[in-house]
């Protein structure tokens, strides 16, 4: 569709021209058509300083309408354009006034490749002004990562557009180029496997939205030692980049992600239950144990009191009746500071009120029995007497 419009525009273009250019009349000398070819180009010029004037206009009066609030990179674009147009209108009535027309489709093919670079340019700012308009009104960062894509690729799209459509239009069959390219594609997708592996799993990544930049999620390759989770920084196209609460930034393929579980602590909300084990003695009070363990959660200002601290009987154990702590906190980035802040006050309160937390026992029993002797050894013993 492209193509098409861009072939009608230019037949249409040209068209005007002859109907401007047989005004001149092309029957008179080279010299006759040499002026005429000067006088077009002042002609040029005078419209070229009209157009920079309107355009210098709106962009002074820009600031004052809100839907024209745009960079002024953008109005150097449109000036840029004019100027190109223009250049190529004249290099067209040239063409036609010196009977040159062997190199008109020369003259289309290379004007197509010089737009292409305002038209990404234009492109550019557009998606400026979207993510400054949409994107950042929106709760989620799903919209500057997809503005941020479009940005990378922008120009890639834009350039190739181009020069597939100068080919056609200087005649060349461009049919075995797109058949050598997707050739070439696949060869490049087997080389690149694990390149475009990751690709693919970013972009689902970016679809599905398992997790955003912000969220705090569980990290499943860490040194040994380290910190197991941290929160989402960036979302790329080959890789996700993850901070531990160790502020070590862990680079994860996007396509090992995709192939694990991933735990999510603040996707519904901040808000998560925290468990943590404690065992007491079998003989210890069991009723003023629990009411002990909820004292030191009710302590914390960071644990919620609705839902309530409570308390469970988990098991028992070899030597311990193993309970189980379960607190609600605001913050599931606090989740290791209650788990150490619970711990350490239950340890206090259980020495101060006679409460045992028993440690592994073992029971051993020494026999005393009568040595037995082997009658062998007795022969032995005579035999060296």
């Amino acid at each position: 569709m492209g193509a098409n419009f861009q072939r009608q525009f230019m037949e249409t273009t040209i068209q005007y021209i002859d109907r401007l250019v047989a005004l001149f009349g092309t029957k008179d000398s080279l010299a006759n058509n040499l002026a005429k070819a000067v006088a077009v180009l002042f002609a040029a010029f005078l419209l070229w300083l009209v157009v920079k004037r309107i355009l210098t206009a709106l962009e002074n009066r820009s600031f004052t309408f809100r839907f024209l609030r745009v960079r002024k990179e953008l109005f150097a674009v449109f000036r840029k354009m004019a100027g190109l147009v223009l250049i190529w209108l004249v290099g067209l009535i040239w063409i036609r006034l010196l009977q040159v027309t062997a190199i008109e489709n020369i003259l289309h093919a290379v004007f197509i490749l010089f737009v292409a670079g305002p038209i990404r340019t234009i492109l550019i700012v557009l998606l400026e002004v979207l993510e400054r308009n949409l994107a950042e009104r929106t709760e989620t960062n799903l919209d500057n990562i997809v503005i941020d894509l479009l940005n990378k690729f922008s120009g890639a799209i834009v350039y190739a557009t181009a020069a597939v459509i100068a080919l056609d239009v200087l005649g060349v069959n461009v049919m075995p180029f797109i058949a050598g390219a997707g050739v070439l594609g696949v060869a490049v997708g087997f080389a690149a496997k694990d390149t475009l592996s990751n690709l693919i799993a970013g972009i689902l990544l970016i679809i599905d939205r398992p997790f955003e930049i912000g969220d705090r999620i569980e990290v499943w390759s860490v040194p040994t030692g380290n910190a197991s989770w941290g929160d989402v920084i960036e979302i790329g196209l080959r890789a996700t980049r993850i901070k531990t609460t160790d502020n070590i930034v862990v680079i994860i393929p996007n396509n090992e992600i995709m192939t694990r579980d991933i735990v999510n602590y603040t996707s519904i909300s901040t808000s998560i239950r925290v468990r943590i084990n404690i065992g007491i003695a079998y003989d210890a009070d069991l009723p003023k144990a629990k009411n002990l363990i909820v004292e030191a959660a009710r302590s914390a200002d960071w644990i919620l009191t609705n839902p309530a601290p409570k308390v469970v009987v988990r098991n028992f154990g070899e030597s311990s009746v193993d309970l189980q702590a379960r607190v609600w906190i605001k913050d599931a980035r606090r989740r290791m500071d209650t788990i150490d802040y619970i711990t350490d006050t239950v340890k206090t309160l259980f020495d101060k009120n006679g409460i045992e937390i028993p440690f592994p026992k073992r029971d051993i029993t020494i026999a005393d029995r009568p040595a037995k002797t082997d009658p062998d050894l007795k022969k032995m013993a005579a035999s060296l007497d």
